[in-house]
């Protein structure tokens, strides 16, 4: 080796980090925040490995923190004039935050990715016609049930829609002397209660800005429900019975079915290995809605005063596409994507002609990902959503506890919906 080269040499290898120093520190911070989800690092630090790799003029910089955190980070983040790129989001906040002009519209920024993703899981995130999120993870339920009592009630097929499963329920309780299955009318952990069954039955809520929930086919629904509480198709302590309290019941045989996710199931097999070998899964039979129960769809929003809009919309496109998707189904075992292609993916359907519950539970709410809509209320006409909601519950209890005509009860309720709206 010559003088020179070895002069030259460490005179290159400056050159060649200095450089590198100098592009790294030109990269567009791509900031994105998450919450709760640290216990799946690896799967977000390669994520963002992988897209600064393939994007080195932009650095992706992942921050994570606590749910109850995020939305007074952000407004406060937004005021300042330095929000993050992206945040992930809930379908609820999005419609709120959107509501509020805190969101970027996305629709020019997805353009032609848009069929990339569940059709409704693109209707969840609009708000006003317009795409406020880059859908991620879903979850839908499906019906776990009790192999031996269904048996034992003669049912042989599968209930097509709701009103086939209203009588396979009452046929359950009339054969064995089980309740059926709790309907979730607990409000305590947040998404009970009746309006889900309206939506899912496709009766609206709101019609012309006002509360419409008191026709007489929603009356005849909450009339369907009294009725099989008090035939015992339903238990008596329904308005009590919250997640744990189901499980337990269920592993007790005082239960037939049980409308659950399949991580609900996991906790099945750890409280009672005899009752889950004797579970076995159906779809959730869709109705006049054409949803699934149970959805709710995570996404990531794009806050307004981000400078570079379409840094984020890179990033967020690529952390939602179906090769991440599903890399994080498989990182949480629990989750589902909302890209059409992942949903598509072995790795749920494998597992559906098998035997063991969670498995053909994970295959069937993946091959129902196109119908998981996430239910959720107009921001604009719950000018007071906490109160409003217990005002419809307690009504709703009323009724189905036989202490009230069904009638009176959502006629009540429509009435303090409606003053609070026009007061508002």
């Amino acid at each position: 080796m010559s003088k020179r080269f070895k002069l030259v040499r460490p005179l290159l290898l400056a050159a060649m980090l200095s450089s590198t120093f100098a592009h790294a520190a030109d990269a567009t911070k791509v900031e994105f925040w998450t919450f709760n989800v640290t216990k799946f690092a690896p799967y977000w630090n390669d994520a963002v490995q992988r897209f600064n790799k393939a994007n080195p003029e932009l650095e992706a910089v992942w921050v994570d923190m606590n749910w109850d955190q995020i939305q007074p980070k952000l407004i406060s983040a937004i005021a300042a004039g330095n929000p993050p790129a992206l945040v992930n989001f809930n379908t609820p906040w999005t419609h709120e935050f959107a509501q509020k002009d805190l969101l970027q519209p996305l629709d020019a920024l997805i353009g032609k990715n848009k069929a990339e993703y569940q059709a409704g899981a693109l209707q969840d995130l609009t708000v006003n016609g317009k795409i406020y999120g880059y859908p991620f993870y879903n979850a839908a339920s499906v019906i776990a049930y009790n192999k031996e009592l269904l048996a034992k009630s003669g049912i042989k097929s599968n209930p097509k829609n709701f009103a086939e499963f209203v009588a396979t329920a009452r046929t359950i309780t009339a054969k064995t002397g089980v309740a059926a299955f709790s309907p979730k009318l607990a409000t305590k952990s947040g998404d009970g209660g009746m309006i889900p069954w309206f939506q899912y039955m496709g009766l609206p809520i709101f019609a012309n800005g006002k509360a419409v929930f008191n026709s007489p086919k929603h009356i005849k629904a909450v009339e369907t429900f009294a009725d099989m509480y008090k035939k015992g198709v339903l238990p008596k302590d329904s308005f009590r019975l919250e997640f744990e309290q189901e499980i337990a019941g269920y592993s007790a045989g005082k239960l037939a079915m049980m409308t659950t996710a399949p991580t609900a199931l996991g906790k099945l097999a750890d409280s009672s290995k005899v009752a889950y070998e004797k579970t076995a899964i159906m779809a959730f039979p869709q109705d006049e809605g054409k949803l699934v129960l149970g959805s709710w769809l995570m996404s990531f929003v794009q806050p307004k005063g981000y400078k570079n809009p379409e840094a984020a919309a890179k990033l967020g496109l690529f952390l939602t596409n179906s090769e991440q998707q599903l890399g994080f189904s498989k990182a949480t075992g629990t989750t589902f994507p909302s890209a059409r292609k992942a949903a598509e993916s072995d790795f749920f359907s494998s597992g559906a002609e098998g035997g063991d519950p969670v498995a053909v539970a994970r295959a069937t709410v993946a091959k129902s990902m196109g119908a998981a809509r996430t239910l959720t209320l107009p921001a604009a006409l719950m000018p007071d959503a906490t109160t409003m909601s217990k005002e419809f519950n307690d009504e709703v209890q009323a009724a189905i506890e036989g202490r009230k005509s069904a009638k009176a009860a959502l006629d009540a309720a429509a009435k303090k919906w409606n003053d609070r709206i026009a007061a508002k």
